[in-house]
């Protein structure tokens, strides 16, 4: 089996957007004196689906939402030649000749993402052409179904906010991971509103949910050496990046402090990138994303390097990739799950283009024995909202 075409394409959502309100996220822009659409260019409404064909017929399905204009140019003009002619079961020599041939300018960001669109097309078809699904090649099931937590609850009024709280409990869910609106510029009286926004949740849900607190980059440890104190009696799981990615020594204090534990790694890449959190201690719960990590080639030797240091890895996001990953991994605990909504923020795409996710029945969800690789398809109900690239 030979991989003989490498597509990529860019679906541009044109279809209905629902603008964000004001101060619904921090976000590193935050810690800008121009706040002006701050969270712009956090937003994506573009997403990369990646198409690689062999001679047997098979087509794997991947995908990567980082700068997709980008990436595209990444997988035509660099990745595509590397890989054409390849056996895709040489997946890790492909993976390393992608990683080394671009290591000068793609080892992380967006060249490490268009690797993982690639690397995820890889692996779909394996399973498809094992006639398994991908966790099956992973190691195989470690749970009757993947417990998920509801994942939105942005800042908000705090009626509407509350009210959101309670339809997840309606769903069943019994974990939610909720946001800030408010950091360091904002002084005593944006502290005093991200308290409220946890106050209002945890009455809404009680003290029998799990609650997770995202801080999506946009603190510094100033700012947060002063909050984490504050919201220690909310019990919170985890909170979510609190500073910026490559603070590691920010990372390593928080920890350090004992309040909560700290997670992190939604915008770190590979192996090496994860090595000196763990080795340093500086984070209690890996967030990698599959489809930015380096694909699952990269995702499974995370894991396992995780594991050897009793650290706990819950991928962000929801989406297949992910879930055969957590489904496959006793280290995987939990996954995270987006609700279904009218594109936001732009996680929702993803359902709007694929069919296949599966959707949580009780706080839990299902993946199908019988759908050998990823369990994706491209969806048609939705093309006509999107411009496609050629």
């Amino acid at each position: 089996m030979k991989i003989v075409d490498v597509k990529a394409r860019v679906f541009s959502w044109k279809g209905e957007t629902v603008p964000p309100q004001a101060n619904f996220c921090t976000n590193p822009s935050m810690m800008l004196f121009d706040k002006s659409d701050s969270m712009g260019s956090f937003r994506f409404h573009s997403w990369l689906v990646c198409e690689v064909t062999t001679d047997t017929g098979l087509v794997g399905l991947g995908n990567c939402a980082l700068a997709p204009d980008v990436a595209k140019v990444v997988i035509d003009n660099h990745l595509t030649p590397l890989v054409l002619g390849e056996n895709p079961w040489d997946y890790n020599y492909i993976w390393e000749r992608m990683y080394r041939r671009t290591m000068a300018w793609g080892r992380k960001g967006v060249g490490m993402a268009a690797i993982s669109a690639v690397d995820l097309a890889i692996w779909d078809i394996l399973g498809k052409a094992a006639g398994v699904p991908v966790y099956q090649l992973l190691g195989g099931r470690t749970k009757s179904a993947i417990p998920v937590y509801a994942s939105k609850l942005y800042s908000q009024d705090l009626k509407s906010l509350a009210d959101e709280a309670q339809s997840y409990l309606d769903q069943g869910f019994s974990m939610m991971k909720m946001r800030f609106g408010w950091g360091p510029l904002d002084g005593v009286e944006g502290m005093k509103k991200n308290i409220a926004l946890v106050e209002t949740v945890r009455e809404v849900v009680g003290d029998d949910v799990d609650l997770m607190l995202e801080c999506y980059m946009g603190w510094n440890l100033e700012y947060a050496r002063r909050m984490l104190p504050k919201l220690a009696k909310f019990e919170p799981r985890w909170i979510e990046e609190p500073v910026i990615p490559d603070d590691l020594e920010g990372y390593r204090e928080l920890k350090r402090m004992g309040h909560m534990p700290i997670s992190g790694g939604e915008h770190e890449f590979t192996l090496r990138g994860f090595q000196p959190f763990l080795d340093q201690r500086a984070v209690d719960v890996i967030q990698y994303d599959t489809n930015r990590v380096g694909g699952i080639t990269a995702a499974r030797k995370v894991n396992a390097l995780a594991e050897a240091f009793g650290v706990p890895v819950i991928p962000h996001a929801g989406q297949m990739h992910n879930y055969h990953l957590v489904m496959s991994d006793l280290n995987c605990p939990i996954a995270e799950y987006f609700p279904v909504h009218s594109v936001e923020i732009g996680n929702e795409l993803f359902y709007y283009l694929f069919d296949g996710d599966p959707t949580p029945v009780n706080g839990h969800l299902q993946l199908d024995d019988d759908q050998p690789g990823l369990g994706l398809t491209l969806s048609t109900q939705h093309l006509d909202q999107f411009e496609v690239s050629a």
